[in-house]
């Protein structure tokens, strides 16, 4: 653990101005606050903070930024408010720690719910000052560093996993390498303890057996290099075990059979020295073909560059070669933190641009889940380049499509796209995108967001674009269908229901305004019953004992305990959802219709009863007519639609055929009348549509 004086003394070398005083007061005051806490491996709990701020003087951070590792446990595990924190050490300081500062658990949550928040905080938190994201991937290489003291295997296991998933991504998006390449190894250990056990031995072997190749190969490409006195440094490292497994997994191959378990890097002075030594390299030696990447003309979206290339050394050795200069090599290994040091500055507009989509995906997503399961596709997945036709370079995942290409050059591009030229040839959205490919994005004002799709979207940012818009048509159709239900009730009641009684029936229900309450009377989160209670309390009291509200007169559809038999109507085909009534014919049993069906006029002098579904209501089948473009492959995009909405098609029936336009019945098998809005409006939304009703 650094010692107070070491830690100041650390951070006087790259920044001799540095505010002795603070420094000195915020390292008392973590050890004050933390006291007799203590770590899983028996430490005082006050060595972590203080050795996260050491990792933040490696990188040459400023002071505010080693003051909040410093500090930024104090609020979450001791009695120290975020005032408090302003008080003494200022409103940078306090803002900082405010967003590293990690949620406390609420034990209610699934994992992945907790993963979910911690990161949906976290990442609000860094669009505003990436300093916070620095602080955060050093306290939890710290923490990875002592997992091993945790006794529980299972809560190991959840930190390793969280790490592998969330943290080292992260730290590759920023370029931090190095943080990155020690979280995998560590998480790895806990994840794959057998795989782990079985490759370090391995490489231990390796190096006991042979002679030190890496410095016999290391030597004779210098000695190449100085032939045309290119000054060069070059080394060589071992691949470290989560890397080897990757490769053995990813290529089904077992461990002897890698050709290229060491890696070699050449750093040069100048950029055209890169070329110059890349030049010097493939004419000395054959190149594996494909296995060339420049990212110096086209650098990593995290800003990294380098020339990678893979050789033949002794015709059967496969020797994978980084070649970068020595400001590439400065920025490659800290990333986003050298930039941070060196320039005193973030990216142009404070957030790099994976943050920025990132943070469009938090605003899209509907749930923990589904936000981390997003999050997850942005930030982990191998990359390919597009480019726009005025050159425009974009970064996507490996399987992206146009319509992902879309989304990248901005949300409301995606959302208006009808189609895509791909060097120059219009193709379809579902187009997977290839290495360098040039995409045109073709769009028309009255397109919106098609549920299909979703079929083929692979980025976590235009699946919830896409998602976003699904939810918006879906509440406006709940909203419409709860607008129904109230005004027949309403038009039912025996008294006047005012602007004054749904003001106080939203007040009672606990909901936001008259809109909230028609979505949730529409979604069926309202029962009728509530309803009516929280607009006129008293109405039971006003009414005989033979209408709607006569608990005798509601009839369970299903669960029939009463003994009373009953058809559903085949003019209207109620399902569960719909508000319904019955017709009782003497010796009959019971008709049950829905609300709205035009055969209820010719069974107007009959017994009417109002009905409810029981709880016991299991779906129904609903016609549906559907409208669809003559085009080909238009009805297998309807099919996809109900597969997508898991319902069921029992019958397909063509009623109308012309030169543009195809009439369908469709009888479908679904849960609810929720259900089958959903379906509905996935329809509605899809370009293979032109017309959708129920029947």
């Amino acid at each position: 653990m650094l010692r107070q004086y070491e830690l100041v003394e650390k951070v006087r070398r790259y920044a001799p101005d540095v505010d002795e005083d603070r420094l000195n007061r915020a390292y008392v005051f973590t050890v004050q606050k933390h006291g007799t806490q203590k770590r899983a491996s028996g430490d005082p709990y006050f060595s972590h903070p203080i050795e996260v701020a050491g990792l933040m003087t490696d990188l040459k951070l400023d002071e505010e930024t080693i003051i909040t590792a410093l500090l930024h446990d104090t609020v979450e595990d001791t009695l120290v408010t975020i005032e408090e924190v302003e008080s003494k050490f200022g409103k940078d300081v306090a803002r900082l720690v405010d967003g590293v500062t990690k949620l406390s658990k609420i034990e209610a949550q699934t994992e992945d719910e907790r993963a979910a928040e911690n990161l949906r905080k976290f990442l609000l938190a860094i669009s505003d000052d990436i300093r916070v994201l620095l602080v955060k991937l050093a306290d939890r290489l710290h923490n990875m560093r002592t997992l091993h003291f945790i006794a529980k295997p299972e809560k190991r296991r959840r930190i390793a996993r969280e790490t592998m998933d969330i943290y080292a991504p992260l730290a590759e998006r920023v370029g931090m390498y190095e943080y990155m390449r020690e979280m995998q190894l560590l998480a790895f250990e806990q994840l794959e303890p057998t795989a782990y056990k079985t490759i370090t031995k391995r490489l231990e072997q390796i190096r006991g057996d042979e002679v030190d190749e890496v410095a016999n190969i290391s030597a004779i490409i210098t000695e190449e290099m100085s032939k045309v006195a290119l000054a060069v440094e070059v080394s060589g490292r071992e691949k470290h075990p989560y890397s080897i497994w990757r490769k053995m997994e990813e290529r089904h191959i077992a461990f002897e059979q890698l050709t290229d378990i060491n890696a070699f890097r050449i750093i040069t002075e100048t950029e055209e020295d890169c070329y110059r030594a890349l030049g010097l390299l493939h004419k000395r030696w054959k190149m594996v073909p494909g296995r060339f990447k420049d990212y110096i003309s086209t650098p990593k979206r995290n800003g990294y560059k380098s020339l990678h290339t893979t050789i033949l050394y002794a015709d059967t050795m496969r020797v994978e070669v980084q070649i970068r200069s020595q400001n590439m090599h400065r920025s490659s290994e800290f990333g986003l933190a050298a930039h941070w040091a060196y320039k005193n500055q973030q990216t142009p507009d404070g957030k790099a641009g994976w943050i920025r989509d990132l943070i469009e995906i938090l605003d899209s997503s509907n749930d923990a889940e589904d936000f981390l399961e997003n999050t997850r596709m942005a930030m982990y997945q191998d990359r390919l380049f597009a480019f726009s036709p005025k050159g425009t370079l974009y970064q996507l995942p490996k399987g992206a499509t146009t319509i992902d290409f879309a989304y990248a050059v901005h949300t409301d591009i995606g959302n208006r796209t009808v189609g895509a030229k791909v060097n120059g040839r219009h193709m379809p959205l579902r187009t997977i995108l290839s290495n360098g490919d040039m995409v045109e994005v073709l769009t028309s004002d009255a397109q919106e967001p098609q549920p299909a799709w979703l079929n083929f979207a692979v980025t976590g940012k235009a699946q919830a674009s896409i998602k976003r818009h699904a939810r918006q048509i879906e509440r406006g159709e709940l909203i419409s269908i709860g607008r129904q239900i109230f005004e027949g009730i309403v038009s039912r009641v025996p008294v006047n229901i005012g602007a004054k009684a749904i003001k106080g029936a939203i007040q009672k229900l606990n909901l936001q305004n008259e809109e909230d309450m028609m979505l949730k009377v529409g979604s069926g989160k309202v029962k009728d019953r509530d309803l009516i209670e929280a607009l006129a309390p008293d109405l039971s009291e006003s009414i005989d004992n033979k209408s709607w509200q006569n608990k005798d007169n509601i009839v369970s559809i299903r669960g029939l305990s009463s003994g009373i038999s009953y058809n559903l109507g085949q003019c209207c085909n109620p399902i569960p959802g719909d508000r319904i009534v019955g017709l009782r014919f003497e010796n009959q049993p019971v008709e049950v219709h829905r609300i709205d069906c035009h055969e209820l006029v010719d069974g107007i002098d009959n017994d009417w009863i109002d009905l409810s579904w029981g709880i016991e209501s299991e779906g129904g089948a609903a016609k549906i007519r559907v409208i669809i473009y003559n085009r080909p492959a238009m009805l297998a995009e309807v099919a996809n639609i109900f597969g997508y909405q898991r319902a069921n098609m029992m019958n397909l029936k063509l009623t109308v055929r012309d030169a543009e336009f195809h009439t369908f019945e469709i009888d479908a098998e679904v849960q609810n009348s929720q259900h089958l809005m959903k379906i509905i409006s996935s329809l509605r939304s899809s370009d293979a549509v032109a017309e959708v009703e129920r029947m």
